[in-house]
C-alpha cells in the first residue's frame, strides 16, 4: 500500500505540474519503465519459487547477476527505438530504461524473502524501494527537472533500495539460518536420528527446508518467466503508447491520467499473489491457492470499481479542471485495472506451476487489442472499450485454462 500511494503520487503531481500538455510523455515513459521492469517481475517470481523449491542463495543470486547483465545489455540497444517511437529525446529514453538492471537486482533480493515466507521483512522491502523511487523524482519535478529528471532521480533511488534491500535479506536469512542450526542441535540432543527409509525422507526435507540445495539455477526459467510477464505488463500498458498515435496531445494526456485508476485496480491487490504465491509453487498446496487467490482478487476488484465510481467527482480537485472530462469514465478505468488483476493472478500461478504456455493467450488479446485501437479507436472512450474487452475475453480464457489444470492436477495421484 504505501509503494502504491507513493506511485499514484508521483504520476499526480506529474499531471499537475507538467500540465495536460507534457504529462502524455511522462506517462509514456513511465509505460516503457514498467514493461522494462517485466524481467524484475519475472526474477522475483522465479527466485521465490526455487527457493522454496530448495536452492540456495548464492545459486540464486548468481542468476540475478546474469540477467541483470542482460538487461543492461539489451536495454542500451533500445534507447533509439523507444526515442525514434514515443518522439522523446535519447536522454528521457535512456532515463526510462535506466533503473531496468537496478530492478532485477532489487526484485531478485525480494524474492529471496518471499520464497523464504519473510514477509515482514519483505514489507519492510517494498515500502522503502517504492518510496526511494518515488521521493527524488518529486524532488526533480519540483525544480524543474522534468521528465527525463524526474525518472533518472527515480532509478538513482532504486539502486540505493537494491544495496539496502541486500543488507536486509542477508540478514533475515542469516538470522534464519541460526535459529535452524540451533533447533537441530538441539533436536540431535534429544532423540536419535531417524534410520531407514523414513530417516531418509525426514532428511531430505530438512535439507530442501534449510536451502541446502547448492546447483546451479539456469537463466531459461526466468526467461520463460519472462515472457509470461511481458505478456501481461504489455496488455496492461500497451494502451498508453497508442493513445500517444491515434489522439491529440490533450486528450492523450486525459487518458493517461485516468489510467492511474486502472494502475490502483491492478496493483492494489498485489500482496494477494505475494503471500499466496509460495504455496501456488507447492504441489500439496498449488490447486486451493489459486483458487483462493482468484477469488480474493475477483471481490477487490468489485470493490475497487464501486469506490472508483464513487470518488470520480473528486478527482478534478487532485488532478486539475482540465482532467474534469474524463470523471464519468473512471469506473471503467478501474473495471480494466481490476480484470488485469484477476489476470495477473491467474498467470502468476501458471508461473508457480511452471504451465507458462497459458501466456500465448495472452499475446494473442494484445495483438488484437493493438489492431483494434489502431483502426478503430479514435476517442478516449472508444480506447478504453477495447481495452476493456479484450482484457475480459483474455482473462477469462486464461482463468479456465488455469483453473482446469489445478483440478487436474490435484486428482492425479501422488
Amino acid at each position: 500500500m504505501t509503494a502504491n500511494v507513493a506511485g499514484y503520487l508521483l504520476q499526480l503531481l506529474a499531471g499537475r505540474w507538467l500540465g495536460v500538455a507534457g504529462y502524455s510523455e511522462f506517462a509514456s515513459l513511465l509505460a516503457v519503465q514498467l514493461l522494462c521492469a517485466v524481467p524484475a517481475l519475472a526474477m522475483q517470481n522465479v527466485v521465490a519459487r526455487e527457493v522454496v523449491r530448495g536452492a540456495s542463495h548464492g545459486a540464486v543470486r548468481a542468476m540475478q547477476w546474469r540477467v541483470a547483465g542482460l538487461v543492461a545489455a539489451v536495454g542500451v540497444v533500445l534507447i533509439p527505438v523507444v526515442a525514434a517511437l514515443l518522439d522523446v529525446g535519447v536522454w528521457a529514453a535512456a532515463a526510462a530504461l535506466g533503473a531496468a538492471p537496478a530492478l532485477v537486482i532489487l526484485s531478485g533480493e525480494q524474492g529471496i524473502l518471499q520464497g523464504s515466507n519473510k514477509f515482514r521483512q519483505l514489507a519492510t522491502v517494498l515500502a522503502m524501494a517504492g518510496t526511494a523511487r518515488v521521493v527524488p523524482a518529486l524532488l526533480a519535478l519540483a525544480l524543474g527537472g522534468g521528465a527525463a529528471g524526474a525518472l533518472w532521480a527515480g532509478a538513482v533511488g532504486i539502486v540505493g533500495a537494491a544495496i539496502v534491500a541486500g543488507r536486509i535479506t542477508a540478514s533475515a536469512t542469516r538470522t534464519a539460518a541460526q535459529v535452524d542450526d540451533l533447533g537441530d542441535e538441539l533436536r540431535g540432543k534429544h532423540r536419535d536420528e531417524p534410520r531407514g527409509k523414513d530417516g531418509d525422507e525426514l532428511r531430505g526435507k530438512d535439507a530442501l527446508a534449510r536451502g541446502a540445495i547448492s546447483g546451479v539455477v539456469g537463466v531459461l526459467p526466468v526467461l520463460r518467466a519472462v515472457q509470461v510477464q511481458a505478456a501481461l505488463m504489455a496488455l496492461s500498458s500497451v494502451d498508453l503508447i497508442v493513445v500517444r498515435i491515434v489522439l491529440d496531445e490533450v486528450d492523450a494526456s486525459r487518458y493517461s491520467l485516468g489510467t492511474i485508476a486502472t494502475k490502483i485496480a491492478f496493483w492494489l491487490p498485489q500482496a494477494v499473489g505475494v503471500v499466496l504465491y509460495p504455496r501456488m509453487a507447492q504441489p500439496s498446496h498449488s490447486a486451493r491457492a489459486i483458487r483462493d487467490a482468484l477469488s480474493v482478487l475477483s471481490v477487490i476488484g468489485v470493490v475497487a470499481v464501486v469506490g472508483a465510481a464513487v470518488a470520480a467527482p473528486l478527482a478534478p480537485l487532485f488532478a486539475g479542471e482540465d482532467y474534469a472530462p474524463i470523471q464519468g469514465m473512471l469506473w471503467v478505468f478501474a473495471l480494466h485495472g481490476a480484470i488485469l488483476a484477476v489476470l495477473q493472478g491467474a498467470l502468476l500461478s501458471a508461473i508457480a506451476v511452471e504451465r507458462t504456455a497459458l501466456a500465448v493467450v495472452t499475446w494473442v488479446g494484445l495483438v488484437v487489442e493493438v489492431v483494434l485501437m489502431l483502426t478503430l479507436a479514435r476517442t478516449i472512450e472508444a480506447l478504453i472499450g477495447t481495452a476493456v474487452s479484450v482484457a475480459a475475453v483474455t482473462t477469462a480464457v486464461v482463468v479456465v485454462g488455469v483453473l482446469r489444470g489445478a483440478r487436474v492436477r490435484s486428482e492425479m495421484p501422488g
